[in-house]
C-alpha cells in the first residue's frame, strides 16, 4: 500500500494511523503494569516444572505472587524429598531403615505418625511397612520379578504397622522391617506447598505433583478447576470433576506395572497377601480438603475394592471418590454428583449414596 500528501487542510490519514498506533501501545503497557500489580491475573500462568519425589511435577501459578514464590515451593519440595527419600541415604527415613531407630525432625515425625494414623483408620488396608515386599517385586529398583512364593512368605511377617515404635520424636523398627511414606509424602507436600503460596499472597494456582492434583483456591474468573480423571483402559479419561480449593488424587494399576508371561503386576500391593491387590478395581481417585488423606486413601480403598470403599465412604463422610472398575464402569460418591461430568455418557455410571 502506498501512503500519499493528503490535501491541504484534512488531517494526514498517515497521522491517524499513528495516532490510533500510539493509543495502542499506551493502552498495552498500562495492562502490562496492572497485571505486574499484586493480586493480578497474569495473561499466561507463572510456571516451574521440574523432577522429585520419583516424579514430574508443574506448579502453575494464576494469580497473586511472583516467580521468587515458585523458587520457594520448589526449594520446599526438594527439602522434604531429602528428608523422607527411602533411597538417598542421608534421608531421615533411609537412616531409620538402616539402622532401625532414628531420632526425626518434628515434621518427619508428624507424616509418620499422620502415616501410621491413616494405616489404623483402614485396618491396614494402607501399611508403610510394605517396603521390602515392593523390593522383592522389583517396583523400588526397576529390575522387576515375580517373586516365589516362598520369598513372599518370609517377608510378610515384616507387614506389619503395628510395630513401628514413634515417641518423643523418635521412631523404632524391629529387625528386619522397612518403611516407606511414598504413599502420603505427596499428599502431605500438596498440602505443604498450598499452605506456602497463600502465605506468599497466591490465591489462585494449580499443582500437579504426578498424579496428586492440588488446587489452591479458584480459577482466576471464580470458577472452579475441571480436573481430568484418566481412563485406566486407555488414553483418554473418564470424566472431569470440579475442584476449588481441594486435592484430587488417583491410584490405578496404570500407573506403575510390568508383564510376565501375559499377566500384568502393578505396584499397588495387598499388605494381606503380599501380591498386587485384586479387589475389582481399576483405579480410585480420591478428592478432599486435606492432599495427605486423599493420598492415603487412594491406595487403601484400591486395596479394599468396590464395596469396602464405599462402605469406609459412609463411615468417614469426609471425602468423595470416583472408582472404575474393571468392567470399565464407574462409580461417584453422592457429594460429586453435580460435580462429575463423564466423558462418556453411555457408560455405565453409578451415583453412590449415605
Amino acid at each position: 500500500m502506498r501512503l500519499g500528501r493528503a490535501p491541504s487542510g484534512k488531517p494526514p490519514r498517515l497521522c491517524a494511523l499513528l495516532l490510533a498506533l500510539l493509543l495502542a501501545l499506551l493502552l498495552a503497557l498500562l495492562l502490562a503494569l496492572l497485571l505486574a500489580l499484586p493480586g493480578c491475573a497474569p495473561a499466561q500462568p507463572l510456571e516451574r516444572t521440574f523432577f522429585a519425589m520419583d516424579t514430574v511435577m508443574t506448579l502453575r501459578l494464576y494469580q497473586g505472587g511472583d516467580g521468587s514464590l515458585l523458587d520457594r515451593a520448589e526449594a520446599r519440595v526438594r527439602e522434604l524429598e531429602a528428608q523422607w527419600s527411602v533411597t538417598e541415604e542421608n534421608s531421615e527415613i533411609c537412616a531409620l531403615n538402616r539402622g532401625g531407630r532414628a531420632e526425626l525432625s518434628p515434621e518427619t515425625a508428624e507424616l509418620l505418625g499422620a502415616a501410621l494414623d491413616m494405616c489404623r483408620r483402614t485396618d491396614g488396608a494402607l501399611d508403610i511397612s510394605t517396603y521390602p515386599v515392593l523390593r522383592a517385586w522389583g517396583f523400588t529398583t526397576g529390575e522387576y520379578s515375580v517373586p516365589g512364593g516362598e520369598a513372599i512368605a518370609a517377608l510378610l511377617p515384616l507387614v506389619d504397622y503395628g510395630r513401628v515404635a514413634l515417641e518423643a520424636g523418635a521412631a523404632a523398627l524391629p529387625p528386619g522391617m522397612e518403611i516407606d511414606l511414598g504413599s502420603v509424602a505427596k499428599g502431605y507436600t500438596g498440602d505443604a506447598l498450598a499452605a506456602l503460596l497463600k502465605q506468599g499472597g497466591a490465591d489462585s494456582a494449580l499443582l500437579d505433583l504426578g498424579g496428586n492434583i492440588q488446587a489452591v483456591g479458584s480459577k482466576p474468573d471464580g470458577s472452579p478447576w475441571r480436573v481430568a480423571i484418566r481412563d485406566p483402559a486407555g488414553d483418554g479419561n473418564i470424566g472431569v470433576v470440579e475442584v476449588a480449593d481441594q486435592a484430587v488424587v488417583t491410584s490405578g494399576g496404570y500407573e506403575r506395572y510390568f508383564e510376565e508371561d501375559g499377566v500384568r503386576y502393578w505396584h499397588i500391593i495387598d499388605p494381606a497377601t503380599g501380591w498386587p491387590a485384586r479387589s475389582g478395581l481399576a483405579s480410585v481417585t480420591v478428592v478432599g480438603e486435606s492432599g495427605l488423606l486423599c493420598d492415603g486413601l487412594s491406595t487403601a480403598l484400591f486395596v479394599m475394592g468396590r464395596e469396602g470403599a464405599l462402605e469406609h465412604w459412609r463411615q468417614h463422610r469426609d471425602f468423595e471418590a470416583v472408582l472404575v472398575s474393571e468392567d470399565g464402569s464407574v462409580t461417584i460418591t453422592a457429594g460429586l454428583e453435580e460435580r462429575f461430568t463423564p466423558a462418556d455418557p453411555a457408560r455405565p455410571l453409578t451415583v453412590a449414596q449415605p
